[in-house]
């Protein structure tokens, strides 16, 4: 800390929230005040520090942080000619700050805003309203960094979601790509040694699969079907085909059977048959990789569709009929990576015949998203179960969700939708969560509700019904 001159009242007007101000109010500030100078970078409240006075920056500025899991993490930083530290009203307690530059302050002990209320009523309304405005800008900042943080988790999930089928995809395409080029091959040697139209015309046919001409067959056990896939191989390598064994999976899955194969393999030469059966499985395998690759492209357009769903994409921003199990359905598939992360059991229960509400899509699905983030928290490793009800009652539709987490204790219960407030771990959440959840279910005219005990937390959410337009 550095030696400090002495202040003017003309110095203290330079502060915005003192500009103006009748020269006695100067006067009590300068008297009851002190002034403390710092160099670039120097700490001006250490970590923990107790909030006990109110900072005027006379020239350079203060930058603070919060201590998060042994780091620091800027928080706000204060310039020239502004009011920071702690304020009358205020139940700032804890800060930590250093100097930005050249630094000098004027401190004002929180011991003296009694006497400065009687001193000044107008500059204590000034202070208060600074006051508000730093209480919104920093839950603007909460609520985007639990937006961030939610999207960072949904971004994470889908990017592992759209992983699988892609995968899926690229591995089907190489398949085929080798199944391409092997068919002319085998083509061609098939013609080679069976010059006979008619004979592979008949053989031919049995590139139908019989799934498809008749009733499904009840499907056998991995037992039976190693069994059978080992007895066709053997009759295969009897025909002359070396790689027997390789070929009898997928024949066995197109329903053909020894007896089949030996009435069509009848009517061809016997140096025929192997290339005549490798072209047939090769028939199968491409045909199973090309629904591979559909089954795989359809789940990632059920993704994007999702998506669209829950962002509320293409459509505009104000509120429109709602189907409330359509928006908890495609929360659930956003957060789909994190359930099976934990194995946990998802049941359904949706009241039929449920009438709309009307609402914002995406207000709605926040609400569902910060509800599930916090049930899949609380839920065990092992065991979790989590259901989702819907419910008529009068003229509101209820949205239950419930999970068989530890529940919340009794102590923390009435302050679980206060603003900041959080049992988490440091940087696992700003208590924010809940509070945005409870503000934006009250923007819809509805309630939100919790009760809990160890083993059963249930939050209802109360919509009111979609009145009919006029």
């Amino acid at each position: 800390m550095l030696a400090a001159l002495p202040l003017a009242a003309t110095d203290l007007g330079t502060i915005t929230a003192f500009a103006g101000l009748p020269e006695p109010t100067l006067a009590w500030l300068l008297a009851h005040g002190e002034t403390r100078a710092y160099a670039d970078g120097e700490v001006i409240l250490e970590p923990g520090s107790p909030a006990d006075f109110m900072l005027a920056v006379v020239r350079g500025g203060v930058q603070f942080f919060q201590v998060k899991g042994g780091q620091r993490d800027p928080v706000f930083r204060a310039e020239t000619g502004q009011v920071t530290g702690v304020l009358p009203y205020s139940r700032l307690r804890v800060v930590s700050g250093q100097a930005t530059g050249d630094t000098l302050l004027y401190r004002l002990h929180r011991d003296q805003f009694p006497a400065l209320e009687q001193a000044s009523a107008e500059l204590v309304q000034r202070l208060v309203a600074v006051m508000n405005d730093r209480s919104r800008d920093q839950v603007r900042t909460q609520e985007r960094d639990d937006k961030l943080r939610a999207l960072g988790k949904l971004s994470a999930g889908l990017a592992h979601e759209l992983n699988n089928p892609a995968a899926a995809i690229a591995r089907a395409a190489q398949a085929l790509a080798a199944r391409a080029a092997a068919q002319p091959r085998l083509l061609q040697e098939l013609l080679e040694k069976s010059p006979d139209p008619r004979a592979l015309c008949a053989f031919a046919a049995l590139a139908v699969p019989e799934a498809e001409t008749a009733p499904a067959a009840r499907p056998l056990s991995a037992l039976q079907r190693s069994e059978r896939e080992g007895e066709l191989a053997d009759w295969l390598e009897a025909q002359g085909v070396t790689e027997g064994f390789r070929l009898a999976p997928g024949l066995l899955e197109m329903g053909l059977t020894e007896p089949t194969l030996a009435a069509a393999a009848a009517v061809l030469p016997l140096p025929a048959r192997p290339a005549a059966f490798a072209w047939l499985e090769c028939q199968h395998t491409t045909r199973q990789l090309i629904r591979d690759v559909q089954e795989a492209g359809g789940r990632i357009s059920k993704l994007v569709g999702d998506v669209k769903t829950y962002s509320h994409m293409d459509r505009d921003g104000g509120r429109e009929l709602l189907d409330v199990a359509a928006g908890l359905d495609s929360t659930l598939n956003m957060l789909g990576f994190q359930l099976r992360q934990k194995n946990v059991r998802v049941s359904r229960d949706y009241a039929p015949g449920l009438p709309r509400i009307r609402g914002q899509v995406s207000s709605l699905n926040q609400v569902w998203t910060n509800l599930l983030d916090n049930a899949i928290d609380a839920l065990p490793a092992q065991g979790g179960e989590l259901t989702l009800r819907t419910r008529r009652e009068g003229d509101f539709v209820r949205v239950f969700l419930i999970d068989n987490g530890s529940g919340i204790p009794p102590e923390v219960l009435p302050h679980i939708f206060e603003p900041f407030y959080t049992t988490k771990q440091a940087g696992d959440g700003s208590g924010l969560g809940l509070d945005i959840a409870q503000r934006i279910v009250r923007q819809h005219d509805g309630r939100l509700e919790v009760k809990s005990e160890p083993g059963h937390t249930e939050f209802c959410a109360w919509l009111p019904v979609a009145a009919p337009l006029a």
